[in-house]
């Protein structure tokens, strides 16, 4: 989503305005294809100039494959449908306006059935733009817990304050970008590069979320890796003369086996909804993509909820709603326009047939089923604050200035939050270095020094800046959409110091001033133990921060950071670094013998001081995993943020030529030892691993989903133009989007000088046909061919503290495929246990038929190859002590060993044995 509290569009044109000159992007970054030389291997499908084939009709919702509750929630929602006319339906699915009503997105109401308007409000971290709420940690730090109860309870915890607020829809969570690279904007919001940790994440995310009644709004569906050209018309806010949305183009493997992954899990969690996004795909905008929204997500992945607009993204109206898209937010089509591709002209493309009226109702079932699926009713609470201001009073309609009433009732929906975010921040903060166990520290230090902006606060307060958009004091969250109003932020200064202060400490001071050379040298000098804090920040495109377009630029510490830590650790032998940051960043300092530890400590939320002061003094012992790599160039990652257009002014090609291999799997692949590897974190215990387990569960075989949907359920039929005009007497609002129409005169309805043109021009063959329709060999359910979740084995192992403390410990489970084509490791399973000194206890790991299967490009099914499968077990990706083979009967395996088209270019791939220490 893109708008800042009152700016709307124009923001990113106002933030361009204000330099003179255009954005070159960094210096050091030469390879215009967003990938660097020597990492592109695949052969043909993530090509410039790539397309994305036709698949029509768009499925309708199939309550037998869904399982009893969301047949439940179906035939509910039906049931309303048949009572709707066509002016509700599209009510429902339009948004009323960008600052139409109070929330960031608005449907219109259905007074006469007593349903109210739909409010659809951010964030990923709390509920954006109002008062009294939570901040909770970014998607990147709690996913670094590897603790699936604590993915649970901040999905759960966040969907509280959202319904105590009167949210109907949280715009979260987040599993786009998934972090193709490093330097990806918005990559805090969402979880790891790594898809299997990233769906578990959000499969939990979701269903915390939609327990506790609110429907979780998981994004930004697909490809949405970077924030540069994300949208044409920011970009030229910029200086970037460009006329079209960046294109993702992404070959069928790389969809399945990695940015499909999560959103399958998502799907299977039963996520309401999938917003979809702003980039193109394969040269076809998110919204208006019938492969990923009809083939992919609602046929392939059996989605059974409702596809929302991202704001703006909805680009056409009779072809986006045939495409899949269901609901457009937030309506209009420039922000306060007063135009729409839906409302009136979504009325009179279902009138003159354009749109067939099973397509409107499957939209409205869509979206309905989603609300009920939730357990949502007008008992639920009512909207209770209002997103364009925080006054007391002011008008319910902010554009059109009507409706003066109370708008912030200033409820109070923090509940206990505030404990479980310092817990949560606490146990995600990573441990990456502690010489001679340095740490953790006692309080009574003789001297301690505090060093660094980021351990202060921000002079203008916590929400000084418009949507956070600014890198000053610690750093609680990234910027833009995804972020929230602070009700307070608990700096490092201020929580180390009151801890030093009441623990016997003698001296404790702090120079919160990157650039106080002096100061800090003196400081430093004196210190007992140096604490040196700094970030690296980064957000949402329509905000420029130093520079940085959303992306960051580089991966090195902001502020002078890296100076920064070699000033400290020059004059103090127990320099102690401390690491804010929104993604990976390069560590020059960390082999720095007086750099005697490193804490990666994320984006932790409001909680920041407090959550450090406990990993830092040991009222909590780390257990926390680096969800990505360290590495110690940009280039050892392979991947980049296209930072220059490479088409003219045609939509930039971002060729997605690596495949599956980012993050860890392309460091394996080029054999690149990384500073700290991905699954990697100390703790201030000890742990052993022993006694590798393989079970099998009978080699059951695998079945393609057969069969045919039902033909379309429609409900009624559209009537007559005269059917369709508003009410004598009606009061008009300003831009507020309506359904009904002016006369009866379609065509002037319409205003387009292309209405009238055959059929064929617009509406692609077989979009109408509401016959049954084949069922996907892959799906047959939400998320997949159910027998992709058969267990198929189960792994155990031993884990012992062999330490003096009590701890946690994240064993981890990855799987070598065994094909030429296929990472060395991967990622398929996880657990964080607690165990006692001296004691042990069980790590147990299921491994599916998906976390074992390739997907075959020519069956378009997953398949089981004759390649040996094994599997490794460790507490990171490179420290992997156990390893076993999987005893794989021949009727598990699809009869064939490869696909029959090679994907990749097997020559760049440098063998199939994980870099195990």
């Amino acid at each position: 989503m893109v708008y800042a509290l009152a700016a709307a569009l124009v923001a990113a044109a106002v933030v361009g305005a204000q330099n003179s000159t255009k954005y070159p992007g960094p210096a050091d970054v030469p390879w215009p294809n967003g990938y660097y030389p020597g990492y592109a291997v695949v052969s043909e499908g993530a090509d410039f100039g790539q397309t994305s084939p036709p698949k029509y009709p768009s499925p309708w919702v199939q309550g037998s494959i869904g399982g009893a509750k969301w047949a439940a929630a179906i035939a509910q929602a039906q049931d309303m449908v048949k009572q709707m006319t066509l002016l509700e339906k599209v009510n429902l699915t339009t948004g009323v306006g960008w600052e139409g009503d109070r929330c960031v997105g608005n449907t219109g109401s259905v007074p006469r059935l007593g349903f109210r308007s739909l409010c659809m409000q951010d964030s990923p971290v709390g509920v954006r733009d109002t008062d009294y709420n939570s901040v909770f940690p970014g998607g990147v730090t709690i996913a670094a817990t590897f603790d699936r109860g604590l993915f649970y309870q901040r999905g759960y915890g966040m969907g509280s304050e959202h319904y105590g607020k009167g949210t109907d829809a949280q715009l979260g969570p987040v599993v786009g970008p998934l972090g193709r690279s490093p330097e990806g904007g918005r990559n805090w919001e969402g979880f790891s590069p790594d898809p299997v940790l990233a769906g578990i994440a959000v499969a939990q995310s979701v269903i915390g979320i939609q327990n506790a009644g609110v429907m979780a709004t998981t994004k930004h569906y697909i490809g949405n890796e970077q924030e540069h050209f994300r949208q044409a018309g920011e970009a030229d806010g910029y200086g970037y003369n460009i006329t079209e949305s960046v294109s993702s183009n992404i070959d069928d493997t790389t969809m399945h086996e990695l940015y499909l992954w999560p959103f399958a899990d998502a799907v299977r969690a039963g996520s309401a909804s999938i917003m979809c996004s702003y980039n193109q795909i394969n040269n076809s905008y998110g919204c208006s993509n019938s492969y990923t929204l009809n083939h992919l997500l609602k046929g392939e992945l059996g989605f059974q909820g409702f596809v929302m607009s991202d704001w703006g993204a909805h680009h056409s109206g009779v072809g986006d709603a045939l495409a899949g898209l269901d609901m457009s937010m937030p309506g209009d089509i420039g922000f306060d326009s007063a135009t729409s591709f839906w409302g009136t002209n979504l009325t009179v493309a279902v009138l003159n047939g354009s749109i067939p009226e099973w397509r409107i109702d499957d939209m409205a079932t869509r979206i309905l089923s989603g609300f009920f699926y939730v357990g949502r009713s007008n008992e639920s609470p009512q909207v209770n604050f209002d997103s364009w201001t925080l006054d007391t009073y002011g008008y319910r309609y902010f554009y059109a200035e009507s409706g003066y009433q109370v708008i912030n009732e200033h409820v109070n929906v923090q509940a206990d939050h505030s404990g479980q975010i310092r817990n949560q921040a606490a146990r995600g903060t990573v441990l990456l270095k502690n010489t001679n166990n340095a740490l953790p520290l006692v309080g009574n230090e003789k001297f301690t020094a505090v060093i660094g902006e980021d351990a202060g606060p921000n002079v203008y307060g916590p929400d000084g800046c418009s949507d956070r958009g600014c890198d000053m004091g610690v750093l609680g969250m990234g910027w833009g959409s995804g972020s929230a109003n602070f009700p307070f932020l608990v700096t490092p200064d201020a929580a180390i110091q009151n801890y030093v202060l009441g623990h016997g400490g003698a001296s404790y001071q702090s120079v919160l001033d990157n650039n106080a050379t002096s100061q800090v040298e003196s400081v430093a000098m004196q210190a007992t133990v140096a604490i040196v804090f700094v970030n690296s920040d980064s957000g949402e495109g329509y905000i420029q921060v130093d520079g940085n377009l959303g992306d960051r630029n580089n991966l090195t510490a902001w502020l002078g950071g890296d100076l920064l830590i070699e000033r400290v650790a020059a004059v103090c032998n127990n320099t102690i670094v401390v690491v804010h940051s929104t993604g990976p960043i390069l560590m020059p300092w960390s082999t720095h013998e007086n750099v005697t530890g490193i804490l990666w400590a994320g984006i932790p939320g409001e909680q920041a001081g407090n959550s450090i002061l406990d990993v830092l003094y040991g009222a909590v012992n780390p257990a926390a995993r680096l969800p990505f790599t360290i590495g110690s160039t940009r280039e050892d990652y392979g991947t980049s943020v296209l930072y220059q257009p490479n088409n003219g002014f045609a939509a930039p090609q971002l060729d997605f030529k690596e495949g599956v291999f980012t993050d860890y799997k392309a460091f394996d692949l080029k054999n690149i030892t990384p500073t700290y590897e991905f699954g990697f974190g100390l703790s201030y215990t000890t742990f052993s691993y022993s006694n590798l387990n393989i079970n099998s569960y009978g080699h059951l075989a695998y079945h393609p989903t057969v069969g045919m949907t039902t033909a379309a359920p429609s409900f009624g039929s559209p009537g007559n133009a005269s059917d369709y005009q508003a009410p004598a007497g009606w009061q008009w609002l300003e831009a507020f989007i309506y359904p009904y129409l002016n006369g009866t005169n379609l065509a002037s309805n319409a205003n387009d000088p292309n209405y009238g043109e055959p059929e064929s021009e617009y509406v692609p063959a077989g979009a109408t046909d509401s016959s049954a329709q084949p069922l996907l060999p892959a799906g047959g359910a939400p998320g997949g061919n159910p027998e992709l979740w058969d267990v198929l084995f189960s792994v155990s192992a031993t884990i012992t503290n062999t330490g003096k403390l009590g701890g946690e410990e994240v064993p981890q489970l990855y799987i070598s495929l065994g094909g030429p084509n296929d990472p060395k490791i991967q990622l398929r399973n996880f657990e964080r246990l607690s165990i006692e000194p001296g004691m042990s206890t069980q790590f147990y790991a299921d491994i599916t038929r998906k976390d074992i299967s390739n997907w075959d490009t020519v069956a378009q099914n997953w398949f089981i190859s004759s390649y040996p499968k094994t599997v490794f077990v460790g507490p990171s990706s490179r420290n992997l002590p156990l390893t076993g083979v999987l005893p794989i009967a021949n009727e598990t395996m699809t009869k064939r060993d490869a696909p029959a088209t090679m994907w990749y270019d097997t020559s760049s791939v440098t063998g199939n044995t994980p870099n195990a220490s």
